[in-house]
C-alpha cells in the first residue's frame, strides 16, 4: 500500500478556481496562494449571508486508542461519498499544527484515498496563518512586558502575568523560562512561559470571530495580567488590539482546498482540543453552510471532550443547529478498551469486544442527551471478523443508532457510499432536537459538575485550594456565567487515561480555573494537561526530507 504523501501526490488538483466555480465563487471573491489554495474575501462571505442553511453534521469520535480510529480520514471520505452520490457537500477542518508534524502525532490531512490537498502545503505553512497567530500573540507579549519597563503605569503585578509567549512547535524546554535577565534596560526580571500556538487564546478567539469587528472585542477582552489590587489587566488595557488585527486580518479569512475527489474543503483555524474548543472556525462553518446542501465537520479529540464543546461552545455561541452526528469507532479500538494489548488487536476476540465497547455505548448515551440523531461507523479493516462487525451493528441498533460500515481509507470517497446513504436517511426521518446540556447561568461548579457527571459518568468533583480561590475570584469579578471548557486527558473518560472502557466509581479533580475572556469561555484543568508538548525520543522530523526537484518525503 502506498503511503498517504505518496497517494497525496500522485494526484492530479484541479486550478482552485475550479472548485471555486462549483460554490459560485468568483475570481474577483478569492485571494489566490498558489494555483491550488486560496482565500476566501470578506466580499463574498458577506453576499452569501442572507443564503438558507444547509444541513450541518457533526463528524466525532471514541476516545482515542493507539489502535487508531480515524476520525478525519472519515470526515474526508464522507464528503467524497456526498459528492459522489450527486450531493453538494463541503468539508470544514481544522488546520495542523507544525508541532505534531514533526513529533509523533503526523499531520491533520486525512489518509489513504481520502485526504484533503495539498496535503504537503497544509501541513506546513499553508497560507500563514498559525505564523500570523503567533506574532500576534508574541507582539501582545511584547507590549505587555515594555509596558512593565517603562513606568507600569497599569500597576501589573508581575508576580500575577498570565498571559504567555507561544511557538508552533514543540519544545518542552521553553514551558518554563525567566525572561528580563541582564541589565537594567533588558527589562524586568520574571517567570515566564511558552504554550504551543494552536493554545493561543488568540486561536480560540478568531476561530470564535465572526467578522474583524467581533474579533477586535474578542482580543480587547483578553486577559493578560492581574494589578497589585487582583484586579484584571486586558488587552484593550494595553492598546495592543488594533496592532494585533492589523497581524490578523488575512488569518481571518477562511481557506479553500479540495479533497483527492475534488469536494470543497474550507480548513481553517485550529484551537487546541483541551484548554480551547478544538474545532475549525465558525466563519468557516457558517460559510460552508450558505454555500453547500450538506456540511461535514469534525472536533477536536473523543466526543466527551470534542462533541461536548462543539456542542456547549462553538454551537451556543455561534447559534448552530446541528442535524446529525457520525461517532467513529474502530473494533480494534474497542478491543483495545477491553483490555487487548496492541499487537493483539488483529486478533477477532468477541469477549474483549463486548467488554470495551461500553466506551462506545457511553458516547452514543451522551450525544443523544443533546438531541440529534447519532449514526455510528466502523472505520473498517481486514482483520474485523463477521461476527465482530455484526456485534456493533446490532449493538448500535439497539440503542436506536443507525449503523454503517466505512472504507475511506482504502476506497475513498466510494468506500463511503454506505455510510453517506445512511447518513441521508437519517437526516430525513429523524429530526435533530439539538439543545446545549447547561444553562450559561448556572454558577461554576453546578456546570462543571453537571459536565462530569453527565459525560464523564463521574460520581462527583474534588477542588484544588487554588481551584476554588480562582472559581470564587472569577465569580467575583463577572465571569461566573460563561460556558465552561474541560480540559482533560483525551485518552480516557475520566481524568485518568489508564481508565479504559467506561470507568465507574471516580471522581473528576479539578486542579486550575481560569477564564479565556475573549474566547468566552472558563477553562476548568484537570490531571496535567500539557500545554506546549515535547518530541519524542524518535521524532517523525527524523523521516523527513526534500530532494532537489523540492519533493517532500516522510510527512505523514
Amino acid at each position: 500500500m502506498k503511503t498517504d504523501i505518496e497517494i497525496a501526490q500522485e494526484a492530479v488538483l484541479k486550478p482552485i478556481e475550479e472548485i471555486a466555480e462549483s460554490l459560485d465563487l468568483t475570481r474577483d471573491e478569492l485571494e489566490l496562494y498558489g494555483n491550488y489554495k486560496a482565500k476566501i474575501s470578506d466580499e463574498y462571505l458577506n453576499r452569501i449571508k442572507n443564503k438558507e442553511n444547509g444541513k450541518l453534521i457533526l463528524v466525532t469520535a471514541i476516545n482515542p486508542t493507539p489502535a487508531g480510529e480515524g476520525k478525519t480520514t472519515t470526515t474526508v471520505g464522507l464528503g467524497q461519498a456526498f459528492g459522489r452520490i450527486g450531493k453538494k457537500a463541503v468539508i470544514t477542518l481544522r488546520e495542523p499544527s507544525l508541532g505534531p508534524c514533526f513529533g509523533i502525532k503526523g499531520g491533520a490531512a486525512g489518509g489513504g484515498y481520502a485526504q484533503v490537498v495539498p496535503m504537503e502545503d497544509l501541513n506546513l505553512h499553508f497560507t500563514g496563518d498559525f505564523h500570523a497567530i503567533t506574532s500576534a500573540n508574541n507582539l501582545l507579549a511584547a507590549i505587555l512586558d515594555n509596558h512593565i519597563q517603562q513606568g507600569n503605569e497599569l500597576q501589573i503585578d508581575t508576580r500575577q502575568v498570565v498571559w504567555k509567549r507561544c511557538l508552533d512547535m514543540n519544545d518542552r524546554v521553553l514551558r518554563n523560562i525567566v525572561v528580563g535577565l541582564g541589565s537594567k534596560m533588558d527589562g524586568t526580571v520574571r517567570e515566564d512561559h511558552f504554550v504551543i500556538t494552536v493554545a493561543s487564546e488568540i486561536m480560540a478567539v478568531l476561530c470564535l470571530a465572526d467578522d474583524m469587528e467581533d474579533l477586535k472585542k474578542r482580543l480587547s477582552k483578553m486577559v493578560v495580567a492581574y494589578n497589585f489590587k487582583g484586579e484584571p489587566v486586558t488587552a484593550g488595557d494595553l492598546n495592543a488590539v488594533g496592532a494585533m488585527a492589523a497581524l490578523l486580518k488575512d488569518a481571518l479569512k477562511p481557506n479553500l482546498i479540495q479533497t483527492l475527489e475534488h469536494t470543497p474543503a474550507i480548513v481553517h483555524g485550529g484551537p487546541f482540543a483541551n484548554i480551547a474548543h478544538g474545532c475549525n472556525s465558525v466563519r468557516a462553518t457558517k460559510a460552508a453552510l450558505k454555500i453547500a446542501d450538506y456540511v461535514i465537520t469534525e472536533a477536536g479529540f473523543g466526543a466527551d471532550l470534542g462533541a461536548e464543546k462543539f456542542f456547549d461552545i462553538k454551537c451556543r455561541m455561534a447559534g448552530l443547529h446541528p442535524d446529525a452526528v457520525v461517532l467513529v469507532a474502530t473494533i480494534r479500538a474497542l478491543k483495545y478498551n477491553g483490555g487487548k494489548k496492541k499487537e493483539e488487536l488483529s486478533i477477532p476476540d468477541i469477549s474483549a469486544l463486548k467488554k470495551g465497547i461500553v466506551n462506545l455505548e457511553k458516547h452514543i448515551e451522551n450525544l443523544q442527551k443533546f438531541g440529534v440523531p447519532v449514526v455510528v461507523t466502523l472505520n473498517s479493516f481486514i482483520t474485523d471478523s463477521n461476527e465482530e462487525i455484526q456485534f456493533v451493528k446490532s449493538f448500535c441498533e439497539e440503542r436506536n443508532c443507525e449503523f454503517a460500515l466505512s472504507e475511506v481509507w482504502e476506497k475513498g470517497g466510494e468506500g463511503g457510499m454506505e455510510l453517506a446513504q445512511t447518513v441521508l436517511k437519517t437526516l430525513e426521518t429523524k429530526k435533530s432536537e439539538f439543545h446545549v446540556l447547561y444553562d450559561e447561568k448556572l454558577p461554576v461548579k453546578e456546570k462543571i459538575e453537571t459536565i462530569a457527571k453527565e459525560i464523564y459518568g463521574a460520581e462527583g468533583v474534588n477542588y484544588s485550594a487554588a481551584a476554588e480561590k480562582q472559581i470564587k475570584r472569577l465569580t467575583e469579578q463577572s465571569f461566573g456565567e460563561l460556558p465552561i471548557c474541560m480540559a482533560k486527558t483525551q485518552y480516557s473518560l475520566s481524568d485518568d487515561p489508564e481508565k479504559l472502557g467506561k470507568p465507574e466509581n471516580f471522581s473528576i479533580t479539578v486542579r486550575e480555573v481560569y477564564v479565556s475572556a475573549g474566547a468566552g469561555f472558563i477553562v476548568v484543568l484537570t490531571g496535567s494537561v500539557m500545554t506546549m508538548p515535547g518530541l519524542p525520543k524518535k521524532p517523525a522530523a527524523y523521516n523527513i526530507d526534500v530532494d532537489e526537484n523540492g519533493k517532500i518525503t516522510g510527512l505523514f
